[in-house]
């Protein structure tokens, strides 16, 4: 098991025609990330796991837009739901 203080973890929302970019809108460590995980897994949310990248949005905070500099990486978690996406049953 890793060490639970390097285990990081964020949610993010994207309402299109109000959000210029997707927003941090939950970010954790340790405990935290694993509360974050667990209602996440409890809700049905697709859970991406790239610990470099959830570290670098809980460093950014709760509440700001993903800046440009992170599209690249977020483009590539769309690219993992969009697949899911078309998995699910009923797609």
């Amino acid at each position: 098991m890793s060490d639970l203080r390097e285990e990081f973890a964020t949610a993010l929302r994207y309402k299109p025609g109000e959000d210029n970019a997707p927003v941090i809108v939950a970010a954790g460590q340790g405990l935290k990330a694993r509360q974050i995980k667990k209602i996440a897994e409890k809700s049905g949310v697709p859970l991406y796991q790239d610990q470099t990248l959830a570290k670098t949005l809980y460093n950014l905070g709760i509440g700001v837009e993903i800046p440009p500099r992170l599209y690249e990486a977020m483009a590539r978690v769309l690219v993992f739901v969009m697949k899911l996406d078309k998995k699910a049953p009923g797609s």
